[in-house]
């Protein structure tokens, strides 16, 4: 009897340390920073045309009208229709109709840093527009672009590429042809800025930069082509070599799929850098200007590349 209580015990007490607490292993996390590593390799990710686990497409009568040119990222959140989007993952925006003519792509977090990539997929294994973005803080500058979505089955993707800790809400509204909203805000917005500003020929490899006084509170970009494929950089520095975000761009026709882009520039000392990562043989032509001001009573001075221009 003696014997099988000893046995017993043994047991019992090779059990109690089967089910004892190990120690936890540290993983190593690689930090965020200025010029993230998926900068340069845009092209890896998810295979153009593949679907989104759990995501859910959204119609063209789902998402809410553009303006007549792409509303300020901070006024125009629209709560009703966000999506949130947890880091490593992938969410979809379908638009089968053709009466969608553009799409108003807006992102933003709870002050934390945003990375992602936004691609435009058209068709199985075609995805003519891509981005990638990085903000430093996406509560201060949320992400605020126009991607045009011409000949009907577009899809809108976005691609959270931080890791578990830094998720982020993401909002795509479509323009509807004969809805609430004026036809074509992207077309709008492309002709009110070619009224008021003349383009500035960026040559391959050739970097421009625009800056712009503390009365300026966000800036409104546009980057186009004669129809040949659009390749930049795009970045809001504060400082230098500061950079508070950045977008590297590719357009296969910037023409037909120009680049707007409207960037919150809070605070003194912003400077826009537009940056033509192409060969020589593909310039661009460059719109940077002011898109909203703040009331002030004297007006500030603009200095770009040795030109003044003034804020009103």
């Amino acid at each position: 009897m003696k014997v099988y209580t000893g046995t017993l015990l043994a047991l019992c007490a090779s059990n109690v340390w089967g089910f004892a607490p190990q120690a936890s292993k540290l993983v190593a996390f690689k930090p965020l920073q200025a010029t993230p590593d998926y900068l340069s390799g845009m092209g890896q990710g998810a295979p153009a045309g593949s679907p989104a686990a759990g995501s859910a497409p959204q119609g063209a009568t789902g998402g809410a009208p553009l303006a007549s040119k792409a509303k300020a990222g901070k006024s125009a959140w629209d709560s009703t229709s966000t999506v949130r989007v947890e880091g490593s993952s992938l969410r979809t925006w379908s638009f089968a109709s053709a009466e969608v003519e553009a799409v108003q792509v807006q992102m933003k977090t709870a002050g934390r840093p945003l990375n992602a990539n936004v691609d435009l997929w058209q068709g199985p294994d075609n995805t003519p527009q891509k981005m990638g973005v990085y903000i430093e803080d996406a509560a201060l500058r949320p992400f605020n672009a126009v991607i045009a979505t011409p000949w009907g089955q577009n899809t809108v993707a976005i691609r959270n590429t931080a890791q578990m800790e830094f998720p982020l809400d993401a909002c795509v509204s479509a323009n509807i042809k004969g809805g609430q909203a004026p036809a074509g805000a992207l077309a709008g917005a492309i002709a009110e800025l070619s009224e008021s500003s003349k383009p500035v020929i960026v040559q391959g490899g050739a970097v421009k930069t625009y800056s712009f006084s503390p009365t300026v509170a966000s800036v409104q970009i546009l980057l186009a082509t004669d129809g040949r494929p659009l390749n930049a950089r795009i970045e809001l520095l504060q400082g230098p070599n500061n950079n508070k975000q950045v977008m590297e761009v590719y357009t296969e026709d910037g023409l037909e799929r120009p680049m707007f882009a409207v960037v919150e520039s809070p605070g003194s000392g912003n400077v826009v850098r537009i940056q033509n990562t192409s060969p020589l043989e593909f310039p661009l032509n460059c719109r940077v200007e002011p898109f909203e001001v703040d009331t002030a009573p004297d007006s500030g001075v603009i200095i770009d590349g040795g030109s003044t221009r003034m804020n009103s």
